[in-house]
């Protein structure tokens, strides 16, 4: 019994250094290969936590008639498994921290975020200074020994940064107003970054490489539409070219962009906005030919999607077409209006009042002229044909947003060669609330050509039009209209009578 005894613990123990032998063996073969692996891998997380404009492969810009844009970057990163911090670079310094959203396309429902921060702390001179208050700075002077310019390199300690100057301590000496030709840091402080950065806590629970959408609202990206009419010498037909002009003041370039225009009066309040809420206004339309511009109805706006990818500088203004017609019918009209103080009380005797004798051109936005596109509103300049062949400018004016079949009216300045001139020939107070008033309007035309002028008279009140040398229509409650034609070089009378209760 003893000896067997003694054979079972001797084997035993036999076992026990034998599998001791090979652990530590394993460990000295596994071991720096593991820890290879691990510091492999660290490194390896380290360098992909933070993504940049070269993992980009995909952005759309949409931008509004409101001064504010809304960027979709997607990039294609290398993600750490569970959590980890994502630093997503190269953004628009305007950035509405509030509107950012994050997604991934590749799993979406394995990425989310857990904590989410706008870093925007800006490298520059100043605030390197302002980092530095109590630790040494190299400064650097620009010396002049023997003809030559040295450079001479002291070490100061920075005290303080106050606006009229750093206090320094150099040796035993505290130093102020010095200034030096420049500094030198010894290093970046960590909480100042060289460009707009927005930062991720996220949880992953997905694939190793993902393709995410980065979304948010960026102002100071605006566009407005202006337009090119060329109206031919004889007036009746004109050409239509419109330009999209797009500035950017966002701080970022956008490359290679999917360009759209929401063209409306998109409500906006002043506290952070919902991103979710915008998120509505964005749509992507695939498939893209000609024309340039490619328009559809969106909610209760017009949506404009450029055929192509574009590339939007920082701090430039870029223009791009938006639509071309050709030929289609103008008609010009010529306008005087009164005012309503003309029918307050007795107008003082002497010289007839002169009124503006306006010119417009007119013409309906529909498709069977060549026209029919929804119209963002923008300033129209208006060109006209000389007798030798040449375009000279003639005017300008604003036009509103304008949907299809509907007039536009440009308003291009005042007529040199025709006069308007008015006078009260009779007024009379029938009561305290009730009076009676007689107008003679007087319209020469030194033309070569007759004219129709269109007389509006802002009347008010609750009025009777007793007589009138022309037909009155009654183009408002409290206005009525008069079309008066004129011979060349000749002259037409309108006179009136209108009973006009207070």
């Amino acid at each position: 019994m003893t000896k067997n005894t003694n054979r079972k613990k001797l084997n035993a123990a036999g076992l026990v250094v034998l599998v001791a032998v090979a652990v530590f063996a394993l460990l000295r073969t596994s071991t720096p290969a593991r820890a290879a692996s691990a510091q492999n891998e660290s490194q390896s997380s380290s360098a992909l936590n933070e993504t940049t404009m070269s993992d980009q492969t995909d952005l759309a810009v949409t931008v509004y008639n409101s001064n504010v844009a809304l960027v979709r970057d997607t990039r294609d990163v290398a993600l750490p498994a569970g959590d980890f911090q994502l630093r997503f670079m190269d953004i628009a310094a305007t950035v509405m921290p509030a509107t950012v959203h994050i997604r991934s396309l590749t799993d979406p429902g394995k990425l989310s975020v857990l904590e989410q921060d706008y870093e925007y702390d800006l490298l520059d001179a100043a605030k390197m200074l302002e980092k530095y208050v109590g630790k040494v700075v190299t400064l650097v002077r620009a010396v002049q020994k023997n003809g030559s310019t040295e450079w001479e390199e002291t070490k100061a300690t920075l005290l303080a940064n106050n606006p009229d100057g750093p206090v320094w301590k150099i040796g035993d000496e505290i130093v102020t107003r010095m200034s030096p030709s420049g500094y030198r840091f010894s290093a970046l402080p960590d909480n100042l970054y060289s460009r707009p950065t927005l930062a991720w806590m996220l949880a992953n629970f997905g694939a190793r490489r993902q393709k995410i959408e980065a979304s948010y609202l960026a102002n100071n990206v605006s566009w407005n539409a202006d337009y090119v009419m060329t109206v031919t010498r004889e007036e009746t037909s004109a050409d239509l070219d419109g330009w999209v002009t797009l500035v950017n003041n966002a701080g970022t370039a956008f490359k290679n962009a999917k360009l759209q225009l929401v063209a409306g009066d998109v409500n906006r309040v002043t506290e952070a906005a919902d991103d979710t809420k915008y998120d509505r206004l964005y749509t992507y339309r695939a498939g893209l030919s000609e024309p340039v511009m490619i328009q559809e109805n969106f909610s209760e706006y017009h949506l404009y999607t450029l055929n192509r990818r574009t590339t939007i500088a920082d701090k430039e203004s870029k223009q791009v077409s938006l639509l071309n017609a050709s030929r289609f019918p103008v008609e010009k009209h010529f306008v005087v209006n009164g005012q309503q103080y003309y029918y307050r009380s007795a107008m003082a005797s002497g010289s007839p009042a002169k009124d503006a004798v306006m010119v417009y051109y007119k013409f309906k936005n529909e498709e069977k002229t060549g026209l029919g596109m929804p119209l963002p509103a923008g300033t129209v300049r208006v060109y006209q044909a000389d007798s030798h062949g040449g375009i000279l400018f003639i005017g300008e004016d604003r036009i509103d947003h304008t949907p299809k079949d509907e007039q536009v009216s440009i308003h291009i300045g005042n007529a040199f060669d025709i006069v308007a001139e008015r006078k009260q020939t009779d007024y009379k107070k029938i009561d305290n609330h009730t009076f009676e008033m007689e107008y003679e309007i007087t319209l020469r035309n030194h033309k070569e050509t007759p004219v129709t002028i269109e007389v509006n008279e802002p009347i008010g009140g609750d009025w009777e039009m007793l007589n009138s040398t022309s037909p009155a229509k009654k183009t408002a409650a409290f206005a009525a209209q008069f079309n008066i034609p004129v011979p060349k070089d000749g002259a037409s009378v309108l006179k009136y009578r209108v009973r006009v209760r207070y």
